[in-house]
């Protein structure tokens, strides 16, 4: 949970407000990252997203109209 939680300052820091781009617990001990800025939910393990958040997700100003794709954050985790 202190994952989630510290994805979700990071994007509030990034100037996501919640509706738009948040991390949530999902099942099986996965956190999601969704919102209407993201195309579809991006899960995986609470550490992996909060490193998504932190080194991918840009700020809001920067991602303007445009969504994100999990599949372009994907690609670019290697």
């Amino acid at each position: 949970m202190e994952e989630i939680d510290a994805a979700n300052a990071l994007l509030r820091e990034k100037g996501y407000a919640e509706r738009d781009l948040a991390v949530h617990a999902g099942p099986r001990g996965k956190a999601l990252l969704k919102g209407n800025k993201i195309l579809s939910p991006f899960s995986d393990d609470a550490a992996l997203v909060l490193r998504v958040v932190r080194e991918l997700v840009p700020t809001d100003a920067e991602l303007g109209h445009k969504l994100i794709r999990p599949a372009d954050l994907r690609a670019k985790l290697g």
